[in-house]
């Protein structure tokens, strides 16, 4: 419950206002959590086929997390998520923003974000250059 609830307060940080409906995969702590974070009036849709794209984009962390049976903390599971993302982005070069960036920079940048994370322990301390902030 807690877990979601942070995620969700996360969501509407980041897009800037509370959306008219969400969809989830139905599981059962979703409902309160979207009520207590973002208000009665937000719909919650649970079809399974409304979020396919964002539980195909997950689909590596839950093969990690239920071997795993929980992180246990919102703490280890940030610091998981980020070495997840930061691993994919590594293995699965991609153009950034519109910008073609060439695979000697994207591997730079990444270990310099890799030694940023092991150190920091968490990506809100990373700028998007990978420098420190």
């Amino acid at each position: 419950m807690e877990a979601a609830q942070q995620f969700f307060k996360q969501a509407v940080a980041v897009v800037g206002h509370t959306p008219q409906s969400v969809t989830t995969d139905g599981h059962r702590s979703y409902p309160r959590a979207i009520s207590e974070t973002m208000g009665k009036n937000v719909q919650h849709r649970t079809n399974k086929y409304l979020n396919n794209r964002l539980e195909q984009d997950h689909r590596g962390i839950k093969q990690r997390y239920y071997p795993m049976r929980g992180f246990g903390t919102i703490e280890a599971a940030a610091r998981f998520c980020c070495a997840f993302d930061e691993l994919r982005n590594y293995l699965r070069p991609r153009r950034t923003m519109g910008e073609v960036v060439s695979l000697l920079e994207q591997r730079r940048a990444f270990l310099q974000r890799l030694v940023a994370l092991q150190t920091h322990g968490l990506r809100n301390e990373i700028t998007p250059s990978g420098s420190q902030a």
